[in-house]
């Protein structure tokens, strides 16, 4: 337990440092920032927009949920059935395991389900809980997040840039 506790308050000690492995995009135009407030969707389909939200869900603690979906994306564009079982037992063990400091929060069915579907893993192993992750990112984390002076500052900002063109 001792060990767990450890490792959760280093994670989350190190979550503000810079954001690696971050998505390379194109600085998002006024007007795609705007389209962000529309829908949910056009904010994950983007992935300046994605990147911006990671940046949210790192000051609420919650960037795991990001990290476990972006994860699940890889891995449905997965053929190899080697390079599918080895990232399905890393997406497990870093986001799933109740031993990891970056679990994902996940009710019992979808637990026992998974568990089920890695005795062989496949690229849509993680398909019900990425949808249970991406729907609480929806209802919970991005009213916030439209709320947030990350995205009013940037808004702010692009619309300052797009008069200035």
């Amino acid at each position: 337990n001792e060990d767990r506790e450890r490792a959760w308050r280093v994670s989350r000690e190190t979550k503000l440092e810079p954001i690696p492995n971050c998505e390379a995009c194109a600085r998002p135009t006024a007007e795609e920032v705007r389209g962000w407030a529309q829908s949910f969707d056009k904010l994950m389909k983007s992935p300046a927009g994605r990147n911006v939200f990671r940046e949210f869900l790192r000051t609420e603690y919650s960037e795991e949920n990001m990290l476990f979906w972006l994860a699940c994306e890889e891995l449905k564009g997965e053929c190899n059935k080697h390079s599918i079982d080895e990232k399905a037992r890393t997406i497990y063990e870093d986001y799933i395991s109740i031993l990891s400091p970056k679990e994902v929060s996940l009710d019992s069915r979808v637990r026992e389900g998974i568990n089920r579907k890695m005795q062989e893993p496949s690229s849509h192993t993680f398909d019900d809980a990425q949808l249970q992750i991406y729907t609480l990112m929806h209802r919970d984390s991005y009213p916030r997040f439209l709320n947030s002076a990350i995205y009013k500052a940037l808004l702010q900002g692009a619309s300052r840039s797009s008069s200035e063109s």
